[in-house]
C-alpha cells in the first residue's frame, strides 16, 4: 500500500451466512475480498469529535463493519449541530453526543462494538486512549483539539486523517506519525487568539461534513485493508463552490517543533483555547 503500512496479521475472524450476505459488495471487491472483510471486524477506528466530520465518518465504518469504534466527544447535541451533524436528530437535543452516535450506530451495525468516551480528551489521556485503536480520525473542531490529536498520535505511532471544514471549503490530510508530515509541519503552532474569526461567527455549509468525513472514512478503511494509496504528504482541499478540488504536496519539515530534526516538544502538553477557522484554503476547520 502506497504512503505506510497497515495494522499486523491478526487472527482471521470467522463470518455468519448473515455477514457474508450484510459485506457481499464487498467481498466481491477484489481489493477486499473475504479476506479484507475479516481485517475490517478485527479493526479498530476512534473517531475524535461526533460533530460535522465525525458524523458521516462514523455511519459509514459502522456499515462497513469496523469491528471496534471509539467516540470521544464531552459536548452535548444542540439545535445549531443539526445543519450538518447527521448521526444526531432533533430527538436527541441535549443528549451527549457521544452516547447519541453510539446509539445509531448499534442500530445501523449489531456487529459493531461501539466504545464511548465522554470526558474531554486532554494531554493526560489522549495517548492512553488512541493506543488502543489501530487509526484514528480527527473530527474535532477547535485548533487546540486538533493539534492534541496530532501530537498524541505521533507519540502513540498511531495514523489519523485529519480534516476540517469552514463555509464552502474543505481539507484532509493523512498522517503516519514518524513517516510523513504531520500537522504541524504544515502548521507548526495555532494562530494567536482573535486572530482568525470564530467558527460561530464564519458560517459551513452544512454538506461539507459529508464531503470530507467520507473521504476520512475512505481513508481509514483503506489502512485497515492494506489497499490503495493513503492521502499523505499532500493537502487536498476542497471547494464547494466552484465544487474543485487541489492537491498540495507537503513534506516533513526538519523544522517542525514535533517530528522535525531538533524536536521542542518532546511530551504531550494542551494548546491554550483558541476558536477555529479555515482562513483561505490552508488554515484550520469547524466541524
Amino acid at each position: 500500500m502506497g504512503g505506510g503500512s497497515h495494522p499486523e496479521e491478526v487472527a482471521a475472524v470467522t463470518l455468519t451466512a448473515d455477514q457474508v450476505e450484510r459485506y457481499s459488495r464487498h467481498i466481491i471487491l477484489e481489493q477486499v475480498g473475504l479476506k479484507g472483510q475479516q481485517k475490517l471486524l478485527a479493526g479498530s477506528v476512534l473517531i475524535v469529535g461526533a460533530g460535522g466530520l465525525g458524523s458521516p465518518a462514523a455511519y459509514y465504518l459502522a456499515a462497513a463493519g469496523v469491528g471496534r469504534i471509539g467516540i470521544v466527544d464531552f459536548d452535548r447535541v444542540d439545535l445549531s449541530n443539526l445543519q450538518r451533524q447527521i448521526v444526531h436528530t432533533t430527538a436527541d437535543v441535549g443528549r451527549l453526543k457521544a452516547e447519541s452516535a453510539a446509539e445509531k450506530l448499534r442500530a445501523i451495525n449489531p456487529d459493531v462494538k461501539v466504545e464511548v468516551y465522554t470526558e474531554p480528551l486532554s494531554s493526560n489521556n489522549a495517548v492512553g486512549i488512541i493506543a488502543q485503536y489501530d487509526f484514528v480520525i480527527d473530527g474535532t473542531d477547535n485548533f487546540p483539539a486538533k493539534f492534541l490529536v496530532n501530537d498524541a498520535c505521533y507519540f502513540a505511532r498511531k495514523p489519523f486523517s485529519h480534516a476540517g471544514i469552514l463555509r464552502f471549503a474543505g481539507q484532509t490530510i493523512t498522517v503516519l506519525p514518524g513517516e510523513t508530515t504531520c500537522y504541524r509541519c504544515i502548521f507548526p503552532s495555532p494562530p494567536p487568539p482573535n486572530a482568525v474569526p470564530s467558527c460561530a461567527q464564519a458560517g459551513v455549509l452544512g454538506v461539507l461534513g459529508g464531503v470530507m468525513g467520507t473521504i476520512q472514512a475512505t481513508e481509514a478503511l483503506k489502512y485497515l485493508l492494506g489497499t490503495g494509496d493513503l492521502l499523505t504528504n499532500r493537502l487536498l482541499t476542497y471547494d464547494a463552490l466552484i465544487m474543485r478540488t487541489r492537491e498540495i504536496k507537503v513534506k516533513r519539515s526538519a523544522d517542525c517543533p514535533l517530528c522535525g530534526d531538533r524536536p521542542t516538544i518532546t511530551e504531550l502538553q494542551d494548546e491554550q483555547p483558541v476558536f477555529c477557522t479555515l482562513k483561505g484554503t490552508t488554515g484550520n476547520a469547524n466541524a
